[in-house]
């Protein structure tokens, strides 16, 4: 009875050994990875007029604004009273400088439908839909005279850029 007393855990022991033992299994669901991104064109707060301008600046000039030019610039937009016709006045006189950071035309014509998804990106911080690219695409495309200006007046002006 002494001896069994050993075998019974020897046996137990061995029985958990080589039942937990067992080589992992590699299972696949066939799952393809996939990039996904939140889509932000459900945009719900409205931009203050210094954000609007502050986000406006850098992305056409790829330089944040300085604090003095955004005090003078907010000024201007408060004595217009109107904000879309302020906006418009801002971006115009934007473009009427020398060191904005914009493609050329001949850039945008070279390969319009990556024009049109950095131009999402730069101002929607999104991807355009599949909708979207292809209505720009085809409005560039037939229309010779549209320009890089003509585009970006186009996204700055729209009511998405106006929210985030």
């Amino acid at each position: 009875m002494h001896s069994s007393g050993k075998i019974i855990p020897v046996i137990f022991s061995a029985f958990l050994l080589f039942s937990g033992c067992t080589k992992e299994k590699n299972v696949s669901y066939g799952v393809n990875d996939k990039v996904v991104y939140e889509d932000k064109s459900l945009k719900t707060k409205r931009k203050s007029d210094a954000e609007y301008i502050s986000i406006l600046y850098t992305n056409l000039y790829q330089v944040p604004i300085s604090p003095t030019r955004l005090y003078k610039t907010q000024n201007v937009v408060y004595s217009i009273g109107d904000r879309n016709v302020a906006n418009e006045m801002v971006l115009s006189n934007y473009f009427n400088t020398s060191t904005l950071k914009i493609p050329k035309d001949s850039e945008m014509r070279a390969d319009v439908a990556a024009f049109v998804e950095k131009c999402y990106k730069r101002f929607f911080l999104r991807y355009p839909s599949e909708g979207e690219k292809t209505f720009f695409i085809n409005y560039i495309n037939s229309n010779p005279n549209v320009s890089v200006e003509m585009v970006y007046t186009a996204f700055s002006v729209s009511d998405e850029y106006q929210y985030y």
